[in-house]
């Protein structure tokens, strides 16, 4: 199953007290939080490369299955990762205490990110 292909936001959950636990300003979780993201997935085999536009902040990040990489964390910081594949559909990475599991069944995707006891998930469609 392939991933690339641009998807939209349809719906998060917990956006703001999730984006407040990371350490966003609360400027930015007010402007970020009704913007419908774009993101844009090109899968080569197991490279990947994942660009987020939410209004003017485009976060670009490539990564490779199974190798370490700097991921750019919603906060703008970079930190060392290794992107894993569940079955053919799932990507799920550790980022400094935030497990992220990206999921993709048909023309959905489904992010979830955990922290401690915090949950954010977003439901995106292919445009």
């Amino acid at each position: 199953m392939s991933f690339t292909g641009k998807y939209q936001l349809e719906s998060q959950e917990n956006f703001e007290p999730f984006m407040k636990a990371l350490g966003l300003p609360d400027d930015q979780i007010q402007k970020g939080k009704d913007i419908k993201s774009i993101s844009e997935i090109v899968q080569d085999g197991k490279k990947f490369k994942v660009t987020v536009t939410t209004g003017s902040k485009v976060m670009q990040n490539e990564f490779t299955i199974g190798e370490e990489c700097d991921i750019e964390m919603l906060t703008g910081e970079k930190v060392k990762a290794v992107v894993q594949m569940e079955g053919n559909n799932k990507l799920v990475t550790n980022l400094k205490g935030l497990k992220s599991v990206t999921e993709l069944n048909g023309d959905t995707i489904t992010h979830t990110m955990t922290m401690g006891d915090l949950t954010f998930k977003r439901v995106s469609k292919r445009i």
